[in-house]
C-alpha cells in the first residue's frame, strides 16, 4: 500500500485503547539512508483556547500504526507514553 504526505496530513488519529482522538497528523519522521517511515507527528492540544500555544507533540511509531482508512489512522498507543516535548525555533525559524 502507498500514500502520499499529503493524504496522511488529512487523516484524524484516533487512539484504539480509549478511543480518544488525538488530532491530525502534520509531520513524518523518517529515516534518511533507508528511506523508511519511523514515526508520524501529531501536534498536542491547544491550551486555553490556543493562547497559550500548544502541549507536548505526539510522537507516534509507524509500528503503533493498526489501520490506515480513508479519513482516520487507527493507532495502538498510550498517548501518555509517545508525548514528545515541542521544538523551540530560533529567531531564523529553525
Amino acid at each position: 500500500m502507498s500514500v502520499k504526505f499529503t493524504q496522511l496530513q488529512c487523516k484524524e488519529v484516533i487512539c484504539v485503547q480509549d478511543g480518544r482522538r488525538l488530532g491530525f497528523i502534520s509531520d513524518v519522521l523518517v529515516e534518511v539512508p533507508e528511506g523508511c517511515v519511523c514515526a508520524i507527528v501529531v501536534p498536542g492540544p491547544c491550551r486555553y483556547l490556543g493562547c497559550l500555544g500548544r502541549g507536548e507533540d505526539f510522537l507516534i511509531p509507524w509500528n503503533c500504526v493498526c489501520r490506515i482508512g480513508p479519513d482516520v489512522v487507527l493507532v495502538d498507543v498510550k498517548p501518555e507514553d509517545c508525548r514528545s516535548p515541542r521544538q523551540k525555533k530560533g529567531c531564523c525559524g529553525l
